[in-house]
């Protein structure tokens, strides 16, 4: 695509669409090339943009990186409805730990292992990489429960929410699994997930 070509498809458009481009064409790049192999001018080629209106969205590679990672992230996400906490908890948890040796878990790998030597991209990823969607999610499963009558209105809390995943993640750092054992996911949901949600209930 010509210079010119990328200008005037710049031109027709804008905002969201403009952003969604860019991030499917970041997304694109990470999946061909890897974080190190993608640049803000492949990207822009890519998207049929300049490079200018990438860094209004996203200053640094970095930034760009972790977003089109939560994009990807976000268009994989489902939020089951079993019926029961449990069930939903468990089919939660076993997407994401299905997820983690996909290729969008390895577009994730490939970041952090870039972020060891890459201090703002390893923040990035702190901040970002769970995504409110995911919050959400295990949100969206407490509500749920509150509603059926298996929780306590208390336990519909952002830190309650957030168990699951962080003991999940801190199965993939201790033993560096490409996947987490059945009965690892089970024993994260019935001997801590959902005591915990029970024990928000006590006293009230």
């Amino acid at each position: 695509m010509t210079a010119d070509q990328q200008r005037g498809t710049a031109t027709r458009r804008r905002g969201a669409a403009l952003e969604d481009a860019i991030l499917e064409a970041a997304a694109e790049e990470l999946r061909s090339v890897g974080y190190a192999g993608m640049t803000m001018d492949r990207v822009a080629q890519r998207a049929g943009t300049n490079k200018n209106a990438i860094y209004r969205r996203w200053p640094t590679r970095a930034a760009l990186g972790v977003a089109a990672y939560r994009c990807l992230a976000d268009a994989e996400l489902q939020v089951p409805d079993t019926g029961t906490l449990r069930g939903d908890a468990l089919a939660l948890l076993r997407a994401a730990n299905t997820t983690w040796s996909s290729p969008q878990g390895a577009v994730l790998r490939d970041l952090l292992a870039a972020a060891a030597d890459d201090p703002d991209l390893l923040t990035l990823l702190r901040e970002q990489a769970g995504g409110s969607r995911t919050d959400a999610a295990w949100l969206t499963l407490l509500e749920r429960a509150v509603a059926r009558g298996e929780a306590a209105a208390s336990a519909l809390h952002p830190r309650v929410a957030s168990v699951p995943m962080m003991l999940l993640r801190g199965e993939y750092a201790l033993r560096g699994l490409p996947e987490v054992p059945e009965e690892v996911l089970t024993e994260i949901v019935d001997e801590v997930f959902l005591p915990l949600v029970r024990g928000r209930g006590i006293g009230l």
